[in-house]
């Protein structure tokens, strides 16, 4: 058996999510950093009145903040950039503004917060990867539209061999995420769990019981695999991505 790192696929697809639960951004290029990458999650709306460990505004309470787009108005600088968060409507408001908080705790129908982080509000680790066979072979249960956004995927693999889920058998094996000197790499370490949250249609809003139905009846209700930083870098789209042999 070789030593040597596999080539397994290349990276098509990369999403930061600037805000917690609202739509995510695709971009070419990020940083992955220690705690994941840069600008993915660093805002996150929180309920005032909540006291659980878990008080974050998210789309179980209002779905459509799936349809919010937030964007970095210098997106070279995400740890330094102001955001911009645009409406379904097409109204634009600066993230920190009063006029948003208050049409966010409008929608909730109770007091929030803006909460801003230097790691990321995250629900499990802060770096994630599905492939695209596995996307497809989703698809196929469900048979409505299935992308990486509606999973909060940041790096989507189009593998040279369309083995649906063969992420699940990653374990906690090392990815070389591209070749260049400045390049990123990151550890497996668990498949991710699915809640209520992939039901809803990040277009839309509208939810469909079905998605998370067939992850549960087919996948045993995970999607898709967290991964650790092993090595902070950069991550482009069209990056080789190759998984170094089991420990």
């Amino acid at each position: 058996m070789s030593s040597e790192p596999e080539a397994i696929g290349v990276i098509t697809t990369l999403y930061r999510f600037p805000v917690k639960s609202m739509r995510g951004e695709q971009v070419d290029e990020v940083e992955l950093r220690w705690h994941g990458i840069a600008g993915d999650r660093r805002f996150a709306f929180a309920r005032s009145d909540d006291l659980s460990d878990f008080p974050w505004l998210t789309g179980r309470q209002v779905p459509d903040m799936l349809r919010y787009t937030p964007h970095f108005t210098d997106p070279s600088s995400p740890k330094t950039s102001p955001v911009v968060v645009t409406m379904p409507d097409g109204a634009s408001m600066p993230i920190q503004s009063d006029a948003l908080l208050a049409h966010m705790a409008e929608s909730c129908g109770g007091p929030v917060h803006l909460v801003q982080a230097n790691r990321g509000t995250f629900d499990g680790q802060g770096l994630s990867f599905v492939t695209s066979s596995t996307l497809r072979a989703m698809q196929e249960h469900v048979d409505v539209p299935l992308d990486a956004g509606r999973f909060r995927i940041n790096i989507v693999i189009e593998l040279r061999r369309d083995v649906p889920f063969a992420e699940d058998g990653w374990g906690e094996r090392l990815l070389l995420l591209g070749d260049r000197p400045d390049s990123a790499r990151a550890r497996a370490t668990a498949r991710i769990a699915r809640c209520v949250m992939v039901n809803i249609d990040p277009q839309t809003a509208r939810k469909d019981h079905r998605v998370l139905r067939a992850v549960a009846q087919h996948r045993e209700n995970y999607l898709g695999v967290y991964a650790s930083t092993e090595r902070p870098g950069y991550i482009r789209t069209g990056d080789i991505v190759r998984l170094a042999p089991a420990r």
